[in-house]
C-alpha cells in the first residue's frame, strides 16, 4: 500500500521520542503506522509489543474474560423508603458492581425476582457483554416491560456498567463519551400551603444558588384544598383513601405561579408537577393560563393511558412538557419524541431497565431536540442518582436533573453518594459509578411491604389515576 511505502521510506527519520509524543497525543493509529507494516502491527496486537526500526512499544493486551460469579439483592430503608440494590460479584477476586433496582412500592417483589430468577440466569455469563445481557434478560420471561422485572434488570445493568468502569479505571461517564458539562444542574422542591409560603421557599433556594425550582402547593394535587368528600360520608372506600378536588386544583395553580413570579422575578426557572391527576381538557385550559408565567416545564400533564390526547395538548399551548415517568417500555418514548409531543424526557431510569436503554432514549431525543429531565426522587437510591448523573454529564441534550438532599444516614450506608453544591450535582470521580454500599449497616434498616398511599378518589369515590 502507498501508506506503508511512505512509512517505510521515512521510518528511519523517526526516533523513539517522536513515537512517544504521538502516543501521548492519543493517536494510536498513527503510532501503529509509524512502527511498521500492517502485518507487523497485527502481530504486535497479539503479542503486546509493536516493533519499529530501532524501537519497540509495549502495551497492555486485552483483559482476560470476566465471568459473573454471583448476583444478589440488597434491600435497605435508612430513611423509610424501600431501596433495592443489585450486587454482581465476578470471577476476579474483589471485583463487584452495584446497581439500583428500586421499585419502592413493590420492593419485596423485586428482591424475589432478583434472588429467585436473576442469579441463575446470570451466573457463568460474560460480565463484559452488557448489551447482550440486557437483551437476553429482557426477553427471558417472554412477557416483558413490567416494573418489577425492569427494575431488576436495571440493577443488573447498572452493576455491569459499574464493573466495566472499575475494570477500565474510569468513571462511567468517561465510558459514555466523557463530560459535556462540568457538573449536573438540578432543581429543588418548594412547597407550602399558600402561594406566599411557596414563594418564601423559592427565595430560600434562590439564596442557595439554585437556578431551577419546582413549585407545588400542598403536595401533588393540592389535596388540602379539598373539603370532606361525599364518598367518605357514604362509607365508600377505605378511611385512608385520599380525596382530590380537581376543579380547586386547576384554579389554584395559575394563582401560585402569579404569586411566585411577583415575589421572585422572571430569572428563576419554575417547574410544576401535575402528577397525571387532571383530565386532558382541564389540563389544556390550565396550561393556557400558565403561558404568561413562562414555566420551564409542566411535568406529567396526562396519564400514560391518555397519550392519545397529546397531539391536541401540544397544539393547544406553548407550555413545555416533561413526560415519561410511568413509561415501562423504552419504545413508549419513540412516538412521543419523534412527534415533538415532549420537550423533556421524564424517564425513571430503573423503570425502563437501566443505563443501557436510557442512553438510547437520550440519543433519540438529541435528534429531535428533546432534552432530558430524569426522574430522581428520594425513593431512588444514591446508586440510581449516580447513574442519572453519569448520563447527564455525557449527553449533549441534557436539560435539568431532580435533586435530593441526602441525609448523613444515607451517606453512611452509601459511601460515595453524589454531592450537591450551589444547585449542582457532582459525582464521585472514582472508577465505575463511584458509589458503594455498607451491607452490614444497610441490614440494620430492613425493607417492608408498605405499598404507600396511592389510592386517590374524586368526590363520588371514582379512582383518580396518578
Amino acid at each position: 500500500m502507498k501508506t506503508d511505502n511512505y512509512l517505510e521510506e521515512h521510518s528511519r527519520d523517526l526516533n523513539r521520542r517522536s513515537a512517544m509524543k504521538i502516543l501521548t497525543m492519543g493517536s494510536a493509529a498513527g503510532l501503529f503506522g509509524l512502527l511498521g507494516s500492517n502485518s507487523a502491527r497485527a502481530s504486535g496486537l497479539l503479542t503486546g509489543e509493536i516493533k519499529g526500526p530501532g524501537s519497540s512499544v509495549h502495551f497492555n493486551k486485552s483483559l482476560p474474560p470476566l465471568k459473573i460469579k454471583a448476583v444478589k439483592a440488597i434491600g435497605t430503608a435508612p430513611e423509610g423508603s424501600n431501596l433495592v440494590i443489585v450486587k454482581v460479584e465476578t470471577s476476579e477476586p474483589g471485583l463487584y458492581g452495584i446497581g439500583c433496582a428500586t421499585f419502592t412500592q413493590r420492593a419485596e417483589a423485586v428482591v424475589a425476582a432478583i434472588n429467585g430468577y436473576m442469579s441463575d440466569f446470570c451466573v457463568g455469563r460474560d460480565a463484559d457483554n452488557i448489551e447482550d445481557m440486557w437483551q437476553a434478560f429482557f426477553v427471558s420471561s417472554y412477557w416483558r416491560n413490567g416494573p418489577v422485572l425492569n427494575n431488576a434488570l436495571s440493577g443488573l445493568d447498572q452493576a455491569l456498567w459499574d464493573i466495566k468502569g472499575k475494570r477500565a479505571n474510569m468513571p462511567v461517564y468517561q465510558l459514555l463519551g466523557g463530560k459535556a458539562r462540568f457538573a449536573v444542574d438540578t432543581y429543588a422542591h418548594a412547597d407550602g400551603k399558600t402561594p406566599e409560603e411557596v414563594a418564601e421557599q423559592v427565595q430560600k433556594y434562590m439564596d442557595q444558588e439554585f437556578r431551577y425550582i419546582r413549585i407545588q402547593q400542598g403536595g401533588y394535587g393540592s389535596l388540602y384544598l379539598a373539603r370532606q368528600p361525599d364518598f367518605k360520608d357514604a362509607g365508600f372506600g377505605r378511611p385512608t383513601d385520599e380525596f382530590m378536588d380537581q376543579v380547586a386544583y386547576v384554579q389554584a395553580v395559575p394563582k401560585l405561579f402569579r404569586e411566585v413570579r411577583k415575589r421572585c422575578g422572571e430569572e428563576i426557572d419554575l417547574l410544576h408537577d401535575t402528577h397525571e391527576r387532571v383530565q386532558p381538557v382541564d389540563m389544556i385550559n390550565m396550561c393556557k393560563r400558565l403561558e404568561e408565567f413562562n414555566p420551564y416545564f409542566i411535568e406529567d400533564p396526562v396519564s400514560p393511558e391518555n397519550m392519545g390526547w397529546f397531539k391536541q395538548l401540544r397544539e393547544s399551548t406553548t407550555v413545555p412538557f416533561a413526560m415519561g415517568e410511568l413509561f415501562n417500555n423504552p419504545n413508549e418514548f419513540v412516538g412521543a419524541i419523534s412527534n415533538h409531543y415532549l420537550d423533556y424526557i421524564r424517564c425513571h431510569i430503573s423503570q425502563v431497565g437501566g443505563i443501557t436503554p436510557a442512553m438510547k432514549i437520550a440519543r433519540l431525543g438529541e435528534f429531535f431536540n428533546v432534552k432530558t429531565a430524569w426522574h430522581g426522587p428520594g425513593d431512588v437510591s444514591p446508586v440510581g442518582h449516580a447513574a442519572n448523573c453519569h448520563i447527564d454529564l455525557a449527553i449533549w441534550n441534557f436539560g435539568v436533573q431532580e435533586s435530593v438532599f441526602f441525609s448523613d444516614k444515607i451517606r453512611e450506608v452509601f459511601p460515595g453518594t453524589p454531592e450537591l453544591k450551589k444547585g449542582y450535582f457532582y459525582v464521585n470521580e472514582a472508577p465505575g459509578l463511584g458509589v458503594d454500599i455498607d451491607e452490614k449497616l444497610a441490614a440494620k434498616y430492613p425493607i417492608t411491604n408498605d405499598a404507600g398511599k396511592w389510592t386517590l378518589r374524586k368526590r363520588d369515590g371514582t379512582i383518580i389515576r396518578p
